[in-house]
């Protein structure tokens, strides 16, 4: 049961019924009035960094398994994102020394508060106070990720394995490129059999895929995965016009394909947990 003042939902079995557990960080619509009064853009503007009703996509596909859905803003706090990404252009909390890597997306603008959007320029009309951004990470960032440890954890001692499935959409990467992109941090987060399962069920569905590029995942899967003691950690980005209407606003007549692709997809993944290493070829 999801805590009443947590700002993520929580759906599926507990005790998990499947080792899949599964996370859709940055399709919340939930825009706190102290964002929408500190916005320098209109609030459309800020929409843009969502995962357009990924959720929706999520939600029709699932069945059971632990799924976790943020329902705040990326543009309050991107759960995607170390707490040490604060960036020191906005946030008084935040210093360039005490980073331990000024990563390409903080410098780009992308950092634990999103500063800046390609398009529409800066996003907020003054500096960020250090005690709101520190409340963020303590009301919103930490919950998620605790939520996420304790499932794999019990979905792990449960199955012997677990695998974290994070759900991200994309922009389209334009004609005849890759509409769905599978992310592993490079073959650090998960088995290649888990990787090789879901290409296979891309393929089956006439799906273009790409691995890694242009997305490996992010803090999600590098803070979760860890291979060795049995859990995986994977990041799917889909073209969002493979399920959003034309105007690329609301959910479109194909969404539910893609549900079945994604179904699919989660089917496949647990069917790999559930063989054992001895016959998986890794």
């Amino acid at each position: 049961m999801t805590p009443p003042d947590c700002a993520f939902d929580r759906y599926g079995d507990d005790p998990p019924a499947s080792p899949i557990v599964l996370s859709v960080p940055h399709a919340g619509r939930d825009y706190p009035m102290a964002l929408r009064a500190a916005l320098r853009v209109p609030l459309a503007a800020a929409t843009v960094l969502e995962d357009r009703y990924i959720d929706a996509v999520a939600l029709a596909a699932h069945d059971g398994e632990p799924l976790f859905i943020q329902r705040r803003a990326r543009a309050w706090i991107d759960l995607n994102r170390s707490e040490q990404e604060r960036d020191p252009a906005i946030d008084e909390g935040a210093a360039w020394t005490a980073l331990p890597l000024a990563s390409a997306k903080l410098r780009g603008g992308l950092g634990l508060v999103p500063r800046r959007i390609a398009g529409a320029g800066e996003l907020w009309r003054r500096r960020l106070d250090a005690y709101d951004v520190a409340a963020r990470i303590r009301d919103d960032h930490r919950p998620y990720h605790a939520a996420l440890s304790q499932a794999l954890a019990v979905a792990r001692g449960r199955f012997g394995t677990a695998v974290l499935l994070d759900i991200h959409s994309m922009p389209s990467l334009g004609p005849d490129r890759a509409r769905l992109v599978i992310g592993d941090r490079f073959g650090r987060s998960a088995g290649t059999r888990f990787i090789a399962a879901l290409e296979v069920v891309a393929a089956r569905h006439g799906i273009p895929v790409a691995l890694n590029v242009p997305y490996a995942g992010g803090h999600i899967l590098d803070t979760h995965a860890c291979p060795a003691n049995g859990i995986h950690a994977i990041q799917i980005e889909f073209d969002r016009t493979l399920y959003l209407d034309p105007a690329g606003d609301r959910p479109g007549d194909k969404l539910g394909a893609i549900a079945r692709l994604l179904r699919d997809m989660i089917d496949a993944l647990a069917d790999e947990a559930a063989t054992p290493l001895s016959i998986a070829a890794e």
